[in-house]
């Protein structure tokens, strides 16, 4: 039997008391597969031709009391930094896994985005109706596209334009119970996938 990428051991490193112990077992537990996706990754992001990617661990460095309630590997066409810069995600709750294409916060190119996906709407409600959208990547909650419909989507979109800390998230979510389920070469194929549904939306995102 083939074996899983993910356990439910990984979601659990969420659940562990105190900083040093949460991020003792990133480090040594998560990491490592974050690296490992970032190695696969990087060069097949890099091949669309919209720029070279690189992968980015978060390290939560700037943590001093609260442990990280998720985790992630990002991935941007830039050597250092990413947050500024659409970028991908693929990381963990401890209720769930996600890949998502990430407009934050620091993003200063917001009001462009939420125009060029508001003119281009339809690439985002023809997404599969299980994709999900948030305005926040530091919640875990999401809705889908099946939920929000159009109208839903706007809102999100005008609130990027409008309101200084909104963000933009579009991608899918997995159930930590689903993702430990998964053989490796399933969810490296369900990534494959997602990647490949959302490079749509990053060209437009990204004004390409």
């Amino acid at each position: 039997m083939s074996k899983t990428f993910w356990t439910e051991m990984d979601f659990t490193v969420f659940e562990l008391p105190g900083l040093e112990a949460r991020m003792s077992a990133l480090q040594n537990q998560i990491q490592p597969k974050f690296a490992m996706l970032g190695d696969r990754y990087a060069p097949i992001l890099s091949a669309w031709g919209k720029g070279e990617f690189f992968a980015h661990i978060a390290k939560h460095a700037r943590r001093t009391v609260n442990p990280p309630s998720d985790s992630w590997v990002a991935f941007a066409p830039a050597k250092r930094g990413y947050k500024a810069l659409p970028h991908f995600q693929i990381g963990l709750w401890k209720t769930h896994l996600f890949i998502i294409l990430a407009v934050i916060y620091e993003n200063p190119d917001k009001k462009g985005i939420s125009e060029r996906l508001q003119n281009d709407i339809k690439l985002l409600t023809a997404l599969p109706s299980d994709y999900i959208v948030s305005g926040d990547h530091m919640k875990p909650d999401a809705q889908t596209i099946g939920e929000v419909g159009e109208e839903g989507i706007r809102k999100l979109l005008e609130r990027l334009n409008d309101v200084k800390k909104a963000e933009f998230l579009v991608g899918r979510h997995l159930k930590r119970e689903e993702a430990a389920r998964m053989t490796e070469e399933e969810f490296l194929a369900y990534a494959d996938e997602t990647f490949e549904t959302l490079l749509p939306v990053y060209e437009k995102v990204a004004g390409q």
